[in-house]
């Protein structure tokens, strides 16, 4: 009977070729006039309860506007439900290739869905793809069950992994973002952790960037809630949410020329605002700031390492090989690097061994960064020294 339904819905929204899964009411494409989410390179400001501005590589926050404010975040919540998916597709838990059977308690999710039928199989891969496309509740909770066994089990490894990425806003109390009377809220700096760490498995976008697409053997056509997938230069996902207590989310991410960018909307009034907000957002960063290396154009010389079992170590720049400028700062930076002229074994991974000092055309400081050591030296035993002192004799005769 779903499969009948199904069919039903998808040939009368989109004349038989795709069904659009909304997660609450079809939307237009229609865009909101830019008066109403505003932002400037001076001030910027969106017309939105609670909003965040993130770099991935550096995690560096570009802006925010009640970042921590705990809201529920309807199928935004996915993003941390995809993220265990890929993570146990990665470590060989499970395969893309799985045959998941849907239960009786998946099979009876409502919202936005694919319409399971109780007992039905699909492939692991077809499930995922229509959770990221078209945020397929009853395919949330069939993953759910395949990874851990029972939502409730996969809600706690949620849960965990949370408080890993260090988002202390956050309780989830299922993997879909459905109403509940149990806790279930977040904030837009959380998201924005979750997001940065599922954007890290390139492999994701091969589906966050899907416009349209057929599961089922190409019996059932799924569309992106996403519009920004469509209609923005570099978008690569995220996610959407709507319920009548979250409200319009969306979490972004786009990418142009190596840098991207994830900006969070919570709470928008409407489906509209929302996208327009991250649009302006992403605008901003794009237009104001560039992603510029922070090791200098000439390689790093290795210190030496006194009584080391290495005579040399290879110092690296702390914290990252990146550093997120305004293009305006970008211009004529020079890089200059002060490093010890040598250490005294042993040296720690980590240590530090210098330091990188980038400054503007004008010659203003604009960052100073640790120079560390790439890996541990030991020192060396009494029986090292003098075996290697007996070789240096000897090859002093030679």
């Amino acid at each position: 009977m779903k499969k009948i339904v199904a069919a039903l819905l998808a040939a009368s929204m989109l004349c038989g070729s795709f069904a659009f899964a909304a997660e609450a009411n079809p939307e237009d494409f229609a865009w909101v006039p830019a008066s109403e989410a505003i932002v400037t390179m001076e001030n910027i400001g969106v017309a939105v309860p609670s909003a965040i501005l993130m770099e991935k590589e550096t995690g560096q926050i570009l802006f925010e506007q009640n970042a921590h404010k705990r809201c529920a975040p309807a199928s935004v919540t996915k993003i941390m439900t995809i993220l265990l998916v890929v993570e146990a597709i990665e470590s060989g838990t499970v395969s893309l290739k799985d045959s998941v059977v849907a239960s009786s308690n998946a099979a009876g999710m409502g919202g936005s869905q694919i319409f399971l039928e109780e007992g039905e199989k699909m492939s692991l891969e077809e499930l995922l793809k229509s959770v990221v496309v078209c945020s397929a509740n009853d395919a949330s909770v069939a993953l759910a069950e395949h990874l851990a066994g029972s939502e409730s089990a996969f809600v706690k490894l949620m849960n965990d992994r949370a408080k890993e990425l260090g988002m202390s806003d956050t309780v989830f109390s299922n993997c879909t973002g459905l109403p509940t009377r149990s806790e279930h809220l977040t904030s837009a700096y959380d998201i924005a952790l979750m997001s940065r760490e599922l954007i890290k498995h390139s492999f994701i976008k091969k589906y966050t960037t899907i416009w349209m697409d057929k599961v089922r053997n190409g019996q059932f056509g799924i569309t992106n809630t996403n519009k920004l997938v469509r209609f923005y230069n570099g978008a690569t996902g995220l996610k959407t949410g709507f319920t009548d207590e979250a409200m319009f989310c969306l979490s972004a991410t786009a990418e142009r020329g190596g840098v991207e960018y994830i900006a969070v909307v919570m709470h928008a009034e409407t489906s509209d605002i929302r996208f327009e907000a991250a649009k302006a957002l992403l605008n901003y960063a794009f237009s104001a700031y560039t992603l510029e290396k922070a090791t200098p154009d000439e390689p790093i010389p290795p210190v030496p390492v006194e009584l080391g079992e290495a005579s040399h170590v290879q110092p690296v720049v702390s914290g990252g090989a990146s550093l997120l400028l305004k293009k305006k700062e970008a211009v004529g930076i020079t890089k200059t690097v002060a490093l010890e002229k040598s250490v005294r074994a042993p040296v720690s991974k980590g240590q530090k061994l210098g330091a990188i000092t980038i400054r503007s055309q004008k010659g203003e400081l604009i960052k100073e960064l640790p120079l560390v050591a790439a890996e541990n030296v030991n020192r060396m035993t009494w029986w090292q020294i003098y075996m290697r002192y007996i070789l240096m004799m000897a090859g002093a005769r030679l």
